[in-house]
């Protein structure tokens, strides 16, 4: 560890808070319905759109309508990538002219991307067109994001109404999301990738004669556009097999920072949108604060174990640091740093191999994806994973005191703790049970290029990715395989709708829901204590769920190596 690496950390801790109130400020007016300073030139676009699909913006949805329309949507969507990746061979923007995908991996990148989690089984410079990369990923990286958000409104709004049946409009939502806040924000962004050396081009990949007189092929193509919302949305699917590794999709030490503030920076955002759309900022920054805590303690625990190295080496007198799968270029600091906060937010986009990491430094990725993506999380569904856990923790709160649990007015009853349980649930059960089904089946067991715990972690990294929706991997899985694109699709998909429709269903329940004046009983979240609160129930919750699994994974990993035990490569 060096001062200079916590600078670094300091720093970019700093530059996201002093961007939460500006976009916060921003995304408000932008889903109220305000002037903005684009809207004289988006505003005529907007409603271009609405009269082309028949979209009245006035009119707003129930929380069950609001679901329907994001499933209907999702569906549509689901099906056209499905379809682009299938027939990419015999459509246009094919210089390289790659094959139709397989249909097993087609469903699983297809569901990969309607979900935002953008899990690879697949090399994208070998596999993909450039039509595949555009109208496919690109397309629905934004579009997922958007939804994300759009869903992350409508809860607020559950929150902020009173005897109110409707939550938004679907449509209107998405739409005004991607036009006013994804759109702007990554032409802007994806000139500046260009600037530090990204390429953005629809020619052929380049073939060079290297010094010694051999032949190679580089690839390129429209990389910058897709890297842009790859990171601002939290999507995370990258162009290269490498990600954020390659030198394509990351040039330089200053596009490696911007890409990690990047990353937390509409997440941590929507935590203004969320106060100042219930009329008290201090909420937001109260629920900020948990996910900051969250974030600092694993940071520290990652940088710590990275710079201190393998324990098998230590106990041989060898340190150093861990170098092992990261670039040079980073180093430990920027890596660590990176596992972390693609794995907080649910990006999945990787500058460093987890596979390579420290036992320890490892497992605090897949605890962060553990706790359900909630430490600033994915685009939208940070925040609204958060709120779930929040009526948790307030309904805690009420069984302490014997008092029914309020939050911001109002009467947290059955309904809502029942949905936000649901929505709890579901992550653990894909987890855990699908690693279960993958430890015993001789298909999961091909699976790992390592034995012992290290394979064991392999697995259940692959399905915690897969359902907390982020997307990164310990690269040492062979995933491109008919039973794990199966089941990592199923994953996919329950961990992204089933956690949706019952944060829907509170929306809608809330709404409905008279506001209670505050009284001298009114147990205040806005404050330390509340905050300490919720990081102890989302702990609570996280240990006693997958400590199990974490101790015959990471930890017995670590305890073996600190005894000099290590494991034969092998699965």
């Amino acid at each position: 560890m060096t001062l200079n690496g916590w600078i670094q950390i300091a720093l970019f801790c700093a530059i996201v808070l002093a961007l939460v109130k500006p976009l916060g400020l921003y995304m408000t007016r932008v889903f109220t319905g305000e002037r903005t300073f684009l809207s004289p030139l988006l505003a005529p676009v907007e409603r271009g759109l609405y009269s082309v699909a028949g979209v009245n913006e006035r009119h707003e949805q129930t929380w069950l309508g609001y679901g329907l329309a994001m499933l209907a949507f999702h569906l549509l969507g689901f099906l056209l990538l499905y379809a682009v990746l299938r027939l990419q061979a015999a459509l246009p923007l094919n210089p390289m002219d790659q094959a139709a995908v397989a249909p097993d991996l087609a469903f699983n990148t297809a569901t990969s991307f309607i979900t935002n989690t953008n899990w690879q089984n697949y090399a994208g410079e070998n596999t993909l067109s450039y039509l595949s990369q555009m109208l496919g990923l690109t397309h629905q990286n934004f579009l997922s994001a958007a939804t994300g958000i759009a869903l992350a409104v409508a809860l607020i709004r559950g929150f902020a109404r009173a005897s109110a049946r409707t939550v938004g409009s679907f449509w209107v939502d998405l739409t005004r999301c991607t036009l006013y806040v994804l759109l702007p924000l990554c032409l802007v962004y994806a000139l500046f990738l260009i600037s530090q050396g990204m390429p953005q081009t629809l020619g052929a990949y380049v073939d060079i004669t290297t010094l010694e007189g051999a032949k190679q092929t580089i690839a390129v193509g429209p990389v910058a556009s897709q890297i842009a919302i790859k990171m601002l949305g939290t999507n995370g699917g990258g162009f290269f097999n490498a990600n954020a590794a390659h030198p394509f999709e990351n040039p330089t030490a200053l596009s490696n920072f911007v890409q990690t503030v990047s990353i937390f920076t509409l997440g941590a955002a929507l935590t203004n949108v969320f106060g100042r759309m219930v009329g008290d900022e201090r909420q937001g920054w109260a629920i900020l604060a948990a996910m900051g805590v969250l974030f600092l303690a694993g940071v520290a625990v990652t940088y710590v174990s990275e710079a201190a190295g393998s324990s098998v080496l230590s106990g041989l007198g060898l340190t150093g640091g861990n170098m092992e799968g990261k670039e040079v270029r980073f180093g430990i600091v920027a890596s660590a740093l990176f596992a972390v906060v693609t794995t907080a937010a649910s990006c999945g986009a990787v500058n460093a191999m987890h596979d390579s990491f420290t036992a320890l430094g490892g497992m605090i990725p897949m605890i962060n994806m553990q706790l359900g993506e909630i430490i600033v999380g994915g685009v939208g569904a940070g925040l609204y994973g958060m709120l779930v856990f929040v009526i948790v923790a307030i309904f805690v709160a009420g069984l302490m005191v014997g008092r029914t649990p309020e939050y911001l007015g109002k009467k947290i009853e059955a309904r809502e703790v029942k949905m936000a349980l649901l929505a709890i649930l579901c992550l653990p059960l894909m987890m855990l049970g699908s690693t279960a089904l993958a430890t015993v089946l001789p298909a999961g067991l091909a699976g790992p290029a390592n034995a012992g715990p290290h394979g064991f972690s392999e697995i259940l990294y692959a399905f915690t990715s897969a359902a907390a929706n982020n997307g990164s991997a310990f690269g040492g899985l062979t995933g491109n395989t008919l039973f794990y694109n199966s089941l990592l699709a199923v994953g996919m998909l329950v961990g992204r709708f089933f956690v949706i429709v019952p944060a829907l269903a509170i929306a809608g329940s809330l709404a409905a829901k008279k506001t209670v004046p505050a009284s001298t009983g009114t147990f205040p979240t806005y404050g330390g204590l509340f905050v300490g609160l919720l990081v102890g129930v989302i702990l609570i919750v996280g240990g006693l769920t997958f400590f199990p699994s974490l101790a015959l994974g990471p930890v017995v990993e670590h305890l073996a190596g600190a005894a000099g035990q290590t494991f034969a490569t092998g699965g």
